[in-house]
């Protein structure tokens, strides 16, 4: 999907009635008209994107399906589709004079595919009593480290490839390890050597550095970009930074491995936003 003259026009007409500068990503689609008293949304309305949207000018607040969206001081939200999303939604807005706006969003269909792994279901665990012996302790960590909410403003920029190589698994297809279905695929797969430098997609705090490695995950590191959106990196081989620490878009922070439930040494990039897992290729430049 490649931005269009009209669109880079439209929302160059729509800058120069704002104050601020808005987040930008890389493929923005325009779903409504560039007047700051209406919303203003762009991005992939498809199961597993993300779509960036302004308030209407005079709202204290914005729902998704009555549901209360966080809202920067400047006006603008994050909508993440998960993978399976209803094919509908609806964004309300409540205005100082006590009216309300309303926009209904359409969400498109993802596309999404079979693909098998020669991996071992249980990972890095050598049974399944080990399994499951060790897998609580680990999602303990990781939604704990979902649930933290950073100041950060990575969430505005356009989001950079954590590393080069060839895409090798892509967001939502069905996994079939060794025989055996699985889960889908909730991010995107990008082979590399082991020991490759992998950097930060955009700004972010780390909110958890597994030096010990998981079981599915391997020696897993995750980034919260600020506003409900946060980035997961799986299967590191070393990470070279810890909990807590504030990183920069480009940063150095690990090293491609093959840790966890992986047939080869890759980087696996996941992301949320809130609950809904989204596809991280939709974020980047296309080509």
């Amino acid at each position: 999907m490649r931005t269009s003259r009209v669109l880079r026009a439209n929302i160059t007409a729509f800058l120069s009635l704002a104050i601020v500068t808005p987040p930008v990503f890389a493929q923005p689609q325009l779903l409504s008209q560039n007047n700051p008293a209406e919303f203003w949304i762009s991005g992939a309305a498809v199961q597993g994107g993300l779509v960036i949207g302004r308030a209407p000018k005079g709202a204290g607040s914005v729902f998704l399906d009555d549901v209360a969206l966080e809202l920067s001081p400047d006006g603008f939200f994050l909508i993440g589709f998960d993978r399976d999303a209803p094919m509908q939604a609806r964004l309300a807005a409540m205005l100082a004079d006590g009216s309300k706006m309303e926009r209904n969003i359409t969400v498109a269909l993802g596309n999404w595919r079979i693909e098998n792994v020669a991996a071992n279901i249980t990972g890095g665990a050598k049974s399944s009593a080990e399994f499951q012996a060790r897998r609580s302790a680990e999602l303990a960590q990781i939604t704990a480290a979902r649930a933290v909410r950073s100041d950060s403003e990575g969430w505005r920029q356009s989001f950079i490839r954590p590393v080069s190589g060839r895409i090798s698994g892509l967001f939502g297809a069905q996994r079939i390890y060794n025989g055996t279905p699985g889960s889908y695929h909730n991010g995107m797969d990008i082979a590399a050597a082991r020991g490759q430098d992998f950097v930060a997609p955009a700004d972010g705090v780390v909110t958890l550095a597994a030096n010990d490695a998981f079981t599915l995950e391997g020696h897993l590191l995750m980034i919260d970009h600020g506003m409900g959106l946060n980035s997961a990196f799986l299967h590191a081989s070393e990470l070279l930074v810890k909990k807590g620490d504030v990183v920069r878009q480009g940063q150095v922070i690990g090293r491609v491995g093959a840790t966890g439930r992986a047939s080869g040494p890759h980087l696996h990039w996941g992301m949320k936003w809130n609950a809904a897992r989204i596809d991280p290729k939709l974020l980047l430049p296309s080509g």
